[in-house]
């Protein structure tokens, strides 16, 4: 398995506000995910680039649901691989065992046994 990217992942209800104020402090919209799951669930992938070239992301995420946290969100090239390497470590789908597949990704949260989470995805990199 192979790491694509890492980042921190907030998940809110008041997401706008959240990529309101990651604009403030520079960062910039790289595109948006809506109708995740068929509901009213939608992420922003944000972009910033200091002074010396290093690049940072942040994902911010509106959930379905009325819940508020953070999570790590990890791109791997192998969603099958990460998944079942995370549950070797006692790490369970907060889905059960569904994962989400919005056609130009797949991707699931894993809970750890003491409670932090692993956001992972795979990008789809033949999708219409």
């Amino acid at each position: 398995m192979k790491i694509t990217s890492f980042n921190p992942l907030i998940i809110t209800q008041d997401a706008e506000a959240v990529v309101a104020l990651f604009e403030e402090l520079g960062f910039e919209r790289r595109h948006k995910k809506s109708g995740i799951s068929g509901k009213d669930m939608y992420s922003v992938r944000m972009r910033y680039e200091n002074e010396d070239g290093k690049v940072f992301h942040v994902d911010v995420t509106k959930p379905s649901t009325p819940s508020d946290m953070t999570s790590i969100r990890v791109n791997v090239d192998s969603l099958d691989e990460a998944y079942e390497m995370l549950q070797e470590k006692g790490f369970k789908n907060v889905q059960g065992d569904k994962i989400t597949d919005t056609g130009s990704s797949r991707a699931t949260m894993m809970v750890a046994p003491s409670g932090y989470t692993l956001s992972i995805a795979q990008h789809i990199k033949d999708h219409d």
